[in-house]
Parts: structure tokens; C-alpha cells; sequence
């Protein structure tokens, strides 16, 4: 084991046995995969020795180290850190007086003999911003999510089904306590029918404005949320309402607070020192430098931190467009080429491979869900055939194609009939979520409801219908919060979900249509079971542009049931509309989204089961003749 010497409080001289050649050597190599085990602050709270704190920090460029905080009224003097080998890091023992609650800072001095207070890289709690000290953090919770765990990792994540619900914790339900939210929260989700929900960043950050996507720091929950295990609190009782949660993790960019990351030892140690590479023009923020092992191992073991010490069962990795490509909304002048003269950034597509392969050697039960709007090939294939290794990557072409088209009057529509078709060229190259997210509701876009044109009834028409075509076409459905209750304002993180939609029985009926997508997705696994697979999707009408028509089948993996989704995008009601279907007998109305119990007109209430007979039509042995209401989409749905 090396030894190095701490405590200069008492002047003793003390052996830190934590810190053993194994973990120097995986250290030196990038690959310790506990680095919060290594680094940071842990407190003995019992034992022959409560009160006392080991600390560990990287700071390879500093001249001099020192822990301050409460219990050494910050005197940098006190607690000096020693360095360990060549190691870069520097470490030592504060050998009594710390408790839970206190908070810390490194004092460092820099090459140049600057003095900088720096937060904990490392540090697993921090005070509630705009102070910015870490605090000492010891975890007691126990887990209550054996059952959903063993659960999870019995099934093949590629075969389970994943209907997201994307949550801004601090303004679901401003105010309320994580503890109090965790079940009222569960208790929604579970019953609205959504499989996992999605939490925007749940990582501390400086402004409260960036919704946590400029996240300080990387490894401990915001104080805005109570304590970390109050956090704990929540995923675990979501687990035990049978609910899945991924977190949103932000490896492509961090804030330039003099107190965080930047500059942390004086030199550009997480970032890159030349701003063509380091600087992020559209956020105003630092590009980690991904060339660095240290640094990929900062970030790869900040995923693993998620998955086990908080049960995450998977991450959302946002913004890797932006890291994918050296000139990502750059000018030609703010941005270097890669080695062969290129755009790609190597670095980040080798980290994206590391730290994918990483994550299901150890977990191979937990998703990877790439933000991605590109057409980067392979997002979402292993690694061992060229891919990046994400399990999952939005489908962005989806949604604009769709919005846009949503967004047309129907007179119009015949002339934009691909925009709905186009998709389906390329909907099994990916595993794809479709998102309707936080993304396509702020900034000045509008709620989703005024992107449909038309009245207000029409509005929520046409809405209705496209959650109904969304959840029969391939790929996982996510749905920003408030936009189940279809939400007449921007959303705003201030002032929350709108629940007050709930008394206008036209809002509340789409909530009931998503319950009900949601609960016959459940009892019909066609519509999701062979998502990523052509012959899992066929279409029986994909020309009939003269009526923005449009019906196409779902089918499950022994071809022995099936689902029939036929959707009018046009005001015009289409009675006597023959659709080709592959058995005769009686085909049942599973979804209407016109439906009077979800806010529509009811067109064709008294259709409850449709008869196919042995007419051929659209390529099947039988085919029915349907109501299809207008702007509106049905599900048919029959076993063998």
C-alpha cells in the first residue's frame, strides 16, 4: 500500500491506507470505475475514530493543497493535503471534529501562487445554491427495490416496454417536498400508464434557469431536491410502484464558475486550454477534453455513480450532436480539425464507445438513450459492429417531420403527405425514442396544443390524433410533462404543470386518451414489441394523400395478433373507408381517438367491433369498410 501523510491539524504524522497501488495504478489508467471511493470527502461517523474525514482531490498543477471548512474556520493552514506519488492527486485525514452538514472547499495555490476556493470535483452534496460550498454527506437510506431489481435485470431491456414520462422535478409540483413528491408522483404515473419516467438533470447546478443542464456539480443531487437520500427516496419508491427512472447526465459541457470545474488547478484541467476546442459558443460554457484519461474517467465513473449508489436504470445522454462534430455551431474560424483534417471529434466518439461498453459490462439490464439529431450511422448499434453502443437514440427527424406537418392546415396537407411517410425509410436503422419533450415547449415555441391549427376543438383534435399515431408508430413514445393535459401556455419552470386544465372536461379527456393508449399498449405489445424490426411494421395505405389518409399494421413477434392504425388528418369525416386486413372475422375498436370520453365528438360512438370479409384490399386477404372519424386516428386490433 503507499502511504501518505495527512493531518497537518495536529502535526502527526498518519498513514491514509485507502489510497493502495491498485488504485494509482487504474488511476493512472483512466479506469477506476468507483472513482467516488478514491476522491472526494467520506466521513467515519462511528467506528474507533467518528469525526474523522479522509479527503482526496486531483489537482496535478497545484503547488499547494489544503481542505477548509467548518470545523477549521476555513483556515487553509490547518488541513494541508499531501501529494501521492506522481499521481496528481493529493490527499489527507482531518482526524476528528467533521460532521454530517459541515461544508468544505479546497484551497488551492496554483502555479502562478494564485489562491482558489474550489469546490469537490467529487463531492456528493453540496449547499443549496447561489452558495456554493460542498458538504459532508453520509448515505443511511435502505433500499426497498429488491423485487424490481432482480425483476429488471431478468428481462433483455431491448424486449421491455418504454412509455416515458419526462419530469422537471422542482416544478411538477412546485414546493412540495422530494419525499411527498416521490408519491404523488408514482401514484400519477403509475395511474396515467406511463412504464418510466425521464428526470431532467438531477445534478447540481448554479442557475436554476438552466433546468440543471449546466450541471457544477457531477456527483452530488441538488440541494434543491433536501439531502441525497431523499433523492434515494424517490427512485426507490417510483421502483416499488413498478415505475422505471432515467436520469438526463450532461457529459458534453460545464459552466465556467470560477468555484466548480474551470480552470481547477489554474490550468485547463477538465477543459481544453485552446477555446476552439474548450469553449462551447451556444451555452457559453466548457467542452470537457475528452482526450484526457483522467477526465474520461471522471465522467464514465460519474454514469456508474448513477446507476448504483441511486438505482438509476438508465441515462439520457444529452447533447451528443455537439460533441460528436469539432464544428457544431461553429464558425469557420472557431473550430480546429481532428488529426486526418476531419469535423468528427475522435475523441468523444471514443469515449461514447468506452463508456458505453463500460456501462453494460457492469449493467447490462439498464438503457442508453442517446440525444442525437444527426444522421451520425450506428448510434445505437454495439460497439462490436462500428457502432457508438447507446441502446437508444431520439428520433428528432420524427418529431419536426411530424410537428410540421400538425402545423399545416388540411386543406394543405395532401401536398405534405411525406412528411408522415418519409420516417419509415429509416425507423429500423435505430432503436428510437419518439420525443414530444421540455425542448419543443419553451423558448418562445409554444405548447404543444398551438402547433395544431384550427379552433380550439380542432387544436385538441388534431392533438388527440397524434398522440394516437404516436403511440402505434415504431419507436417508445415521451411525453413532457403537461402535455398529457394539453397545456394551452408555455411551459415554465416557475410556475409548474398546469393541473388546473384537469377542470375543463375537453383537457381532461386527453389526459383519459393517454391512460387509455397507454393501457391498451399494455394488452396489445404489437404496437411496441418488434419496434426496431421492418417486419414488425407493414402499411396498408401510405398514398392516399388526396384524403391525408394513412393506415398501416403493427404486429407481435409470432404474427399471431395484430394492430390496424388508420388515421384521417383531414375534418372531413371518411365513412365507408375500406381498410385491407390480414383475418376475417370481427375486428375490435380498441382506440377512437374521437371518442366523447376523450374530449372528441363521438363520430362513430355505435363502432365498436368492425366485420372483415373476404374482400382483397391493400395487398390483404380481407379487408373491413370503417368510420374513421374526422381528425382522428383508430386502432383495430384482432388475434389470430
Amino acid at each position: 500500500m503507499t502511504g501518505i501523510w495527512g493531518s497537518a491539524r495536529t502535526m502527526q504524522a498518519m498513514a491514509t491506507p485507502w489510497i493502495g497501488d491498485v488504485d494509482l495504478y487504474l488511476f493512472g489508467e483512466g479506469r477506476h470505475r468507483r472513482l467516488w471511493d478514491l476522491l472526494g470527502a467520506h466521513l467515519e461517523e462511528s467506528g474507533p475514530s467518528p469525526g474523522r474525514l479522509r479527503v482526496a482531490v486531483w489537482a496535478p498543477n497545484a503547488r499547494r493543497v489544503s481542505v477548509v471548512g467548518d470545523w477549521n474556520n476555513w483556515d487553509g493552514r490547518v488541513n494541508r493535503l499531501e501529494p501521492v506519488s506522481s499521481s496528481g492527486i493529493w490527499a489527507g485525514v482531518v482526524d476528528g471534529g467533521v460532521q454530517v452538514g459541515h461544508r468544505y472547499k479546497f484551497e488551492l495555490e496554483t502555479a502562478h501562487g494564485a489562491l482558489v476556493l474550489k469546490s469537490d470535483p467529487m463531492a456528493r452534496a453540496t449547499e443549496h445554491p447561489p452558495d456554493t460550498a460542498s458538504v459532508v454527506t453520509s448515505s443511511h437510506h435502505e433500499w426497498g427495490d429488491q423485487e424490481w431489481m432482480q425483476t429488471r435485470a431478468s428481462i433483455d431491456p431491448a424486449r421491455r416496454p418504454m412509455r416515458v414520462y419526462e419530469v422537471h422535478l422542482a416544478s411538477w409540483r412546485p414546493g412540495v417536498p422530494t419525499r411527498d413528491l416521490a408519491h404523488e408522483l408514482a401514484e400519477y404515473v403509475h395511474d396515467v400508464g406511463f412504464t418510466h419516467v425521464e428526470l431532467m438533470p438531477v445534478m447540481e447546478h448554479p442557475f436554476g434557469g438552466s433546468w440543471g443542464y449546466q450541471v457544477s456539480g457531477y456527483y452530488a443531487p441538488t440541494a434543491r431536491l433536501g439531502v441525497p437520500d431523499d433523492l434515494r427516496y424517490l427512485i426507490d419508491h417510483l421502483h416499488q410502484t413498478g415505475i422505471g427512472v432515467i436520469l438526463d447526465w450532461v457529459p458534453a459541457h460545464f459552466p465556467k464558475d470560477a468555484w466548480a470545474l474551470a480552470r481547477f488547478d489554474g490550468t485547463a484541467l477538465y477543459e481544453h486550454a485552446d477555446p476552439r476546442l474548450g469553449e462551447h459558443p451556444d451555452w457559453g460554457t466548457h467542452v470537457f477534453n475528452y482526450g484526457r484519461h483522467e477526465v474520461r474517467n471522471f465522467l464514465i465513473a460519474n454514469a456508474l455513480y448513477w446507476l448504483e449508489e441511486f438505482h438509476a436504470d438508465g441515462l439520457r445522454v444529452d447533447a451528443v450532436a455537439s460533441m460528436l462534430y469539432r464544428d457544431y455551431s461553429r464558425d469557420a474560424d472557431q473550430w480546429l480539425p481532428n488529426q486526418f483534417g476531419g469535423r468528427e471529434n475522435l475523441e468523444a466518439v471514443q469515449f461514447f464507445k468506452e463508456l458505453n461498453t463500460i456501462v453494460f459490462e457492469q449493467h447490462p439490464d439498464v438503457v442508453m438513450v442517446a440525444e442525437e439529431s444527426t444522421s451520425w450511422p450506428k448510434v445505437s448499434h454495439p460497439v462490436h459492429e462500428g457502432g457508438l453502443g447507446f441502446s437508444h437514440k431520439w428520433n428528432m427527424g420524427w418529431m419536426h417531420d411530424t410537428l410540421e406537418y400538425l402545423k399545416r392546415d388540411p386543406a394543405h396537407r395532401r401536398w405534405h403527405h411525406h412528411e408522415l411517410t418519409f420516417g419509415l425509410l429509416y425507423a429500423f436503422t435505430e432503436r428510437f425514442t419518439l420525443p414530444l419533450s421540455h425542448d419543443e415547449v419553451v423558448h418562445g415555441k409554444g405548447p404543444l396544443l398551438d402547433k395544431m391549427v384550427g379552433d380550439h376543438w380542432q387544436k385538441l383534435a388534431n392533438m388527440r390524433a397524434l398522440y394516437g399515431w404516436m403511440w402505434a408508430y415504431p419507436g417508445a413514445p415521451l411525453l413532457f410533462m403537461g402535455s398529457e393535459l394539453a397545456s394551452p401556455h408555455e411551459w415554465s419552470a416557475d410556475l409548474g404543470v398546469e393541473w388546473g386544465m384537469l377542470d375543463h372536461a375537453e383537457h381532461r379527456g386527453v389526459v383519459s386518451l393517454v391512460q387509455h393508449l397507454n393501457r391498451a399498449a399494455v394488452e396489445w405489445p404489437a404496437v411496441w414489441a418488434r419496434d426496431c424490426e421492418p417486419g414488425g411494421f407493414q402499411w396498408l395505405e401510405a398514398d392516399d394523400a388526396d384524403h391525408s389518409t394513412y393506415a398501416f399494421l403493427r404486429w407481435d413477434d409470432d404474427g399471431r395478433s395484430a394492430v390496424a392504425c388508420i388515421a384521417n388528418f383531414t375534418p372531413v369525416p371518411r365513412d365507408g373507408y375500406r381498410v385491407g386486413l390480414p383475418w376475417g372475422g370481427e375486428w375490435e375498436v380498441v382506440c377512437d381517438t374521437d371518442s366523447r370520453a376523450f374530449g372528441g365528438s363521438g363520430y362513430a360512438s355505435e363502432q365498436r367491433t368492425v366485420s372483415a370479409e373476404s374482400v382483397p384490399w391493400h395487398h390483404q386477404p380481407t379487408s373491413a369498410l370503417v368510420t374513421v372519424p374526422p381528425l382522428a386516428v383508430l386502432w383495430l386490433a384482432r388475434r389470430a
